[in-house]
């Protein structure tokens, strides 16, 4: 591939102005490692450097905006003002190697654990368990905690403001709370909350909405604001591709500045819907037509499947663990290095490519071809 030509590392511009100097994002990724008030981390400060500066955005771990949000030991909050200086730390860390920095925000519901939250209140859409703990049964969130949760995730925007952020993503993916309350297999309710499909959207889409006014009234240049979603469960019932579609509408009616797909693999399938012979991606981008930019991301590796994710139509193309392993991937591509990238972890690396011990703990004990080891 000839760098000078490859269409990976041409700037970019988000409809809120917001420019960036190429295509390759960093994917957010859970690590572990904040510390136990939920501040950012030393070791997680020099992580982000090492993996900033040659991508042109970087997308932070997700950050919970409420004390009941919490879903993982280790990380880190957006959920008050004491947390700015933390916040804006790690925002430093990114831009000061050339990157932009954009911050996760997020609730886990029912999938955070009983200890991290307060009172061991697990709150969700409904009162489903995950079934993989069946024994705690969440609480359905009142309709007043749910304006609450709402004008959290503005709050916690309004600091990623005052922090430097150039940016926010509203995590609505991978079984967390906004797909709690989009699924039918999650969302019993039948109130305002809850019942069609219109109802399942409403939390997702009034979350959008009070952030992106957070903006308009705080943000005094360009700040982008993208959501992630995850396209399909396997749950029957669950949320199916022709749900998604129609989220997708009414999402690409608002002024976001990115759609985010969560996949696995970015040329997988759909498992429902007319169309099971086209990629998810795909069948996605025609029904976005352009209204708003998609970043796509799943088992992005090579320059080659970059380049073909980028052929689809997906203008923004996100990297995970290929960043873990390689930091120094878009470099390489950019310099025509393709085969001088490295593909595979060892039990030696951790050292040389700055990754936090419980991060690395996390990698060296998951299960077999989730991360590529040696």
């Amino acid at each position: 591939m000839n760098p000078t030509f490859n269409p990976l590392f041409q700037p970019f511009t988000f409809p809120s102005g917001l420019q960036i100097p190429n295509r390759i994002v960093m994917a957010p990724m859970t690590n572990w490692s904040s510390d136990p008030d939920g501040s950012v981390s030393e070791e997680e400060l020099r992580y982000y450097e090492r993996r900033s500066g040659q991508v042109g955005t970087v997308i932070t771990a997700c950050a919970y905006v409420t004390p009941n949000g919490k879903g993982f030991h280790g990380e880190f909050a957006a959920d008050r003002d004491e947390m700015i200086p933390s916040l804006r730390r790690l925002a430093s860390a990114i831009q000061s190697q050339g990157s932009k920095a954009i911050l996760q925000l997020y609730h886990g519901g029912r999938e955070c654990p009983a200890e991290l939250v307060p009172g061991g209140d697990v709150v969700s859409a409904g009162n489903v368990p995950n079934a993989q703990n069946p024994s705690v049964i969440p609480r359905p969130l009142t309709s007043a905690e749910i304006v609450s949760i709402i004008r959290d995730f503005g709050e916690a925007t309004r600091r990623a403001i005052e922090a430097g952020y150039d940016g926010v993503e509203i995590h609505g993916a991978n079984g967390y709370l906004f797909q709690q309350f989009f699924s039918p297999h999650t969302n019993n309710r039948d109130d305002e909350w809850g019942g069609s499909l219109t109802k399942r959207m409403a939390f997702p889409l009034a979350v959008v909405d009070e952030v992106t006014r957070t903006v308009a009234e705080h943000a005094r240049e360009a700040f982008a604001v993208g959501y992630r979603f995850s396209p399909e469960e396997a749950e029957s019932p669950g949320i199916t591709m022709p749900d998604t579609l129609e989220l997708i509408e009414a999402l690409a009616k608002r002024n976001l500045d990115y759609l985010h797909i969560s996949l696995m693999d970015y040329s997988s399938r759909p498992r429902s819907g007319e169309d099971l012979n086209r990629s998810r991606m795909a069948i996605i981008l025609d029904k976005i037509d352009g209204r708003v930019p998609l970043m796509g991301v799943g088992s992005i590796r090579t320059a080659e499947d970059a380049l073909h994710a980028y052929e689809i139509g997906v203008p923004l193309v996100a990297l995970g663990r290929q960043l873990v392993v390689d930091p120094d991937w878009t470099q390489k591509i950019q310099e025509g290095k393709e085969s001088d990238i490295v593909l595979t972890l060892s039990a030696d690396d951790q050292e040389s490519l700055v990754i936090p011990d419980p991060m690395w703990k996390t990698i060296m004990n998951s299960p077999p071809g989730w991360f590529p080891l040696v």
